[in-house]
């Protein structure tokens, strides 16, 4: 049977994702910890070896410019987050979701959660679209399952344009540096 208002998700949803995969095909190992500006925000290995990300409770004034690495780690945090509470489990605290660790571990890690989304997007009904949400942050019944789906697109997709402009920004500051 058709859903109109879930197939308009899953459209926007494959079209950031075709996007976002364009980066990803592009994206060189060294580029994902690239420090763009010295006020920027990372990934880092603790002392176990867990790869945690730069947070501050508040949002500092200036924001910083976030690695890919860092980008990368929020998609996967925000995307687990979301799919635990589609399915109804608990989901992991942020401190609990750490970066794999290089760009191709990274990927693979991405590239499942959109294979679980995909699963979850293709089942969901209309009733299950009007179900309440506490996610992202608003509270029922305001907040449904529909809209945080849509702001899930929408996050993707300002992390793919973070991530897509950061690798513009890296290829092209190493070829000028090769001109030199």
């Amino acid at each position: 049977m058709r859903n109109p208002r879930r197939e308009l998700l899953r459209w926007q949803f494959d079209m950031t994702w075709s996007l976002f995969e364009y980066h990803l095909e592009r994206l060189a190992p060294e580029v994902f910890l690239w420090e763009p500006t010295d006020l920027t925000w990372t990934v880092r290995p603790d002392a176990a070896g867990n790869w945690r990300p730069d947070w501050a409770d508040t949002e500092p004034d200036p924001v910083p410019v976030p690695t890919i690495g860092w980008a990368s780690w929020h998609i996967g945090w925000w995307w687990s987050t979301a799919i635990a509470h589609v399915q109804g489990r608990t989901p992991r605290e942020r401190t609990d979701i750490t970066w794999p660790g290089n760009g191709p571990a990274t990927v693979a890690w991405l590239q499942d959660l959109r294979t679980q989304w995909l699963a979850i997007l293709d089942e969901l009904t209309d009733a299950d679209l009007d179900a309440a949400s506490t996610l992202p942050w608003q509270t029922p019944p305001e907040n449904t399952v529909g809209r945080m789906i849509a702001w899930l697109n929408a996050e993707l997709m300002k992390n793919v344009a973070e991530i897509g402009q950061l690798q513009l920004i890296w290829a092209a500051s190493k070829s000028r540096l090769k001109k030199q």
